[in-house]
């Protein structure tokens, strides 16, 4: 599902959460995936392979046209058929709301502007921002297909995207830092002492620590949703969510020093994942 050149090169996806996937139930599963690969194929767009900020941009921008297209019942580009020939069966069969799609698709212009710029983002209400066009949508659409839609479900479901996508940030420092993917909020890192340019590796831990700790409270904020996501699907959400905290015991079990690895979680952790969300 990569587009037909070498520009934006397929690439191996880790996964943090791959456990909840068998729990989708299944006449979901098709609009699902099909979500998955529109957002990871523009993510793909974005951040991956060989192409230069134009030539992402003019991508970008073939592949909106090609959603505005799919979503109009109109004629795509023919560069990513798989794509968009499963997200507009899925756009009709399920009446998928259009802005999410489209939101997802701004964020992902905005981490190639922020690239080439190598900019940070300059605080934390910065960084939410941009999650809730980057991570938000997600959650948003996928509450559409089980058919939760009321304002409160809403917005717990922000709060465990926006956390979900936070804590992949200080997962992947060790990864970012070196691509200048700048996601640490400028105002913590002068309150620490860190400066991303020149970085002083003793002043990330606490730093990170500290930003864990938001990431944790605005993940547990949101966790009462897994109580209004009906059956299977509210199981997937419950391993969703230990999947997160998961990672955040396995970044503080790493003394917070993720800019020197990227820790992960495997196949024992399910079943400490599995007892806690047993408990929820």
């Amino acid at each position: 599902m990569q587009p037909p050149d070498d520009r934006h090169r397929p690439v191996e996806h880790y996964e943090n959460f791959p456990v909840a996937s068998w729990l989708c139930p299944p006449r979901l599963r098709r609009p699902v995936a099909a979500i998955y690969w529109f957002a990871r194929t523009a993510d793909d767009i974005a951040d991956e392979g060989s192409a230069t900020v134009e030539e992402r941009r003019a991508d970008l921008l073939t592949y909106r046209n090609d959603l505005e297209a799919c979503l109009s019942d109109n004629a795509v580009s023919g560069r990513w058929p798989q794509v968009f020939t499963a997200l507009g069966t899925a756009a009709r069969d399920f009446a998928l709301p259009a802005q999410p799609l489209f939101d997802l698709l701004a964020a992902f212009g905005q981490d190639v502007e922020k690239t080439a710029a190598a900019a940070p983002y300059g605080d934390r209400a910065e960084l939410l921002d941009y999650c809730r066009r980057s991570a938000n949508p997600v959650g948003r659409l996928l509450l559409h297909l089980y058919g939760v839609r009321d304002e409160e479900s809403l917005a717990h479901s922000d709060a465990i995207c926006s956390a979900l996508q936070l804590i992949n940030f200080w997962q992947d420092v060790s990864v970012d830092l070196p691509r200048a993917r700048y996601y640490l909020p400028a105002d913590d890192c002068r309150r620490h002492g860190f400066t991303p340019d020149a970085p002083s590796p003793q002043a990330l831990p606490t730093l990170i620590a500290e930003l864990c700790a938001w990431s944790r409270g605005l993940m547990l904020s949101g966790a009462p949703l897994v109580h209004r996501v009906p059956g299977r699907a509210g199981w997937e959400l419950r391993l969703v969510v230990q999947g997160g905290l998961r990672i955040l015991r396995r970044i503080e079990a790493i003394g917070f020093r993720t800019h020197e690895r990227r820790p992960t979680v495997g196949a024992l952790d399910l079943p400490p994942m599995l007892w806690a969300a047993a408990r929820m």
